[in-house]
């Protein structure tokens, strides 16, 4: 999953172009979580806004830059919300938890942009027929999780470990506790999000 985000392209764009883009990308998250990443075309997704497919056209290329534009608002949003939730933290057991709560938190209020995600990283792929969104998209998020490791570890909070595994381990915890909340309405997220919390934190304690 990534997090990172296109600078340039929204350089010299109005008010009125950014908020129509907006509305787009919305209308397609809706779309996609309901009718899947295949049956949700321009035309539909145009439907769905109320407005011309030529409209969307103008703003997009076509559907693929509408999904990465998708994918890097919604983790725009995440990474806002964990960011401000982190700041002013300084330990790398506080990092830790608040990185796992957050998200879940965040996430919470976005069910329809999990369930869009997950048929875009399955469905979006490359003219090559790889995905789009493969393991290799996830660097960032890797990065920035071992820094928070390493901090634990040179604080001395943490035992000594391998740093990217228990990176990517994390990651993929995250993603799956999405996945499963997703196709399981009544799971408690914030139960499962402090549950996971608590397991990183004793495999990392020293």
């Amino acid at each position: 999953m990534r997090s990172d985000i296109e600078s340039g392209g929204q350089k010299g764009r109005s008010f009125i172009e950014e908020a129509r883009r907006a509305q787009i990308v919305a209308s397609a998250v809706e779309v996609i979580a309901e009718v899947g990443f295949a049956q949700a075309s321009l035309a539909r997704i145009a439907k769905h806004a109320g407005i011309s497919k030529g409209v969307i056209s103008y703003h997009f290329a076509g559907k693929d830059e509408l999904m990465e534009e998708v994918v890097e608002r919604t983790y725009t949003g995440i990474a806002e919300h964990v960011v401000a939730r982190m700041a002013g933290l300084r330990t790398g057991t506080e990092l830790l938890r608040t990185h796992i709560l957050a998200v879940a938190e965040h996430m919470r209020g976005h069910r329809t942009q999990l369930k869009a995600l997950g048929e875009i990283f399955y469905n979006f792929r490359t003219a090559d027929g790889a995905p789009r969104y493969g393991i290799k998209a996830n660097e960032d998020i890797y990065l920035a999780l071992e820094q928070i490791y390493r901090l634990g570890q040179a604080s001395g909070e943490f035992r000594d470990f391998d740093t990217r595994v228990m990176a990517i381990t994390h990651s993929s915890a995250i993603d799956n506790m999405f996945s499963y909340w997703v196709v399981t309405p009544g799971h408690d997220l914030d139960a499962h999000a402090a549950e996971l919390a608590d397991l990183f934190e004793r495999a990392c304690r020293k």
